[in-house]
């Protein structure tokens, strides 16, 4: 009996000198490590008590920045010989008034030394731009550069630096389905988040109606209206995946499309370095033709030229004096192979002519007369974009 006390004392000792060196060790913790444990703590609290939309919208919503713009337009010059001369004795003479035209997009900061990312059209042929970071700051932005293929532009916010800039992600990375989050400036409101899902990939531009550009875009139903384009589109984590560029009305409505963030980076590094993107062309018009379409051709009896039944980009006209021309492409050619790659729509022709290199031989296979003719022709940059 005389043990089982004895030992009973020495557990309790030992727990009386556990709990101390415990309450020192909890002291020193609080003091040293306290600070950051209870901001973890109010970060998890926030997290847990709202939706994964509102954590995600609250971590970019800093980055994402409104763009006012503002051009002079120079109107027709005023026939003062139409007024009455007595009413052009009052007024004297009119000449012509500039007059402004205003608009209004969204932005995405990219980097912390103030780069913005945007839209082209939202930003050409400007005369000023007026950037409105989230805190209300408004500043002078200078337009770096802008591509009208790619419709993209590269804003530098003057005088700020240390802004907080939004996270890229990888657009190769997205699947059909996955959370898709457009945030931006609709109408002038601030601050604006809408939620959706990846709709579909690899959406040709062209088919929407667009024949001078080079994309292949994002689809989602997250609205993005008017004053949105240029924002971020954003996955569940938070990075950026895409920039909003158009929404289609009309039939159709409600359908959201998003430069994929991959392109815009590449294009962003091209605009750093040259203000400009040169992208190669031939100069030729291209139309899809498949086996079906031209056995439907063919048996028309008031066809006057037969078709290949094959697939391929077929060549609808060539551009007097353009590479395609000077290269010997001929209409009615069907190009077929492109640098070894098989071809078989005017899409996947385009693709191995944006990886051309300007002035080098671009080899092609077209069929013509259901011969197989060899061409090389070298790409020129494409004219009309500076």
């Amino acid at each position: 009996m005389l043990y089982r006390v004895m030992v009973s004392l020495k557990q309790l000792k030992v727990l009386r000198i556990a709990s101390k060196i415990f309450f020192i060790a909890s002291f020193f913790s609080f003091f040293l490590l306290g600070p950051l444990n209870v901001f973890a703590i109010e970060d998890l609290q926030v997290s847990q008590s709202h939706g994964f939309v509102a954590n995600v919208a609250r971590k970019v919503s800093p980055s994402v920045v409104r763009i006012d713009i503002e051009r002079d337009i120079q109107p027709d010059e005023f026939e003062s010989d139409l007024l009455d001369p007595l009413l052009r004795d009052l007024l004297g003479d009119l000449g012509t008034l500039p007059q402004k035209e205003r608009g209004q997009g969204s932005g995405v900061i990219i980097d912390s030394s103030g780069l913005v990312l945007t839209n082209a059209h939202v930003v050409e042929r400007v005369d000023r731009v007026m950037i409105t970071l989230q805190n209300g700051n408004q500043v002078d932005g200078k337009v770096i550069g802008t591509d009208q293929v790619t419709d993209l532009a590269l804003v530098k916010v003057n005088g700020f630096s240390g802004l907080e800039s939004a996270k890229l992600g990888d657009s190769e990375d997205i699947q059909v389905g996955d959370w898709a989050i457009a945030l931006g400036t609709p109408y002038g409101l601030e601050s604006t988040v809408t939620l959706g899902i990846v709709s579909s990939l690899h959406r040709d531009i062209n088919s929407l109606g667009f024949s001078d550009k080079r994309l292949d875009l994002i689809q989602t139903d997250a609205a993005i209206n008017p004053g949105n384009s240029g924002g971020p589109l954003i996955n569940s984590s938070g990075e950026v995946i895409g920039i909003n560029t158009l929404v289609r009305s009309g039939p159709g409505a409600g359908l959201g499309f998003a430069i994929p963030i991959n392109l815009a980076s590449k294009v962003t590094k091209q605009l750093l370095a040259n203000g400009e993107v040169i992208h190669p062309y031939l100069g030729a018009q291209l139309v899809l033709l498949n086996e079906r379409i031209a056995k439907e051709h063919n048996q028309d009896p008031n066809s006057l030229i037969l078709l290949p039944e094959s697939s391929g980009a077929l060549v609808q006209s060539v551009i007097p004096q353009s590479p395609a021309d000077e290269g010997g492409l001929r209409r009615g050619d069907l190009v077929i192979n492109a640098e070894g790659k098989e071809i078989n729509d005017p899409k996947s022709l385009l693709m191995q002519v944006e990886q051309a290199q300007i002035g080098k031989p671009f080899e092609l296979k077209v069929l013509r007369n259901n011969k197989e003719i060899n061409l090389s022709i070298k790409p020129a940059a494409l004219p009309g974009i500076s």
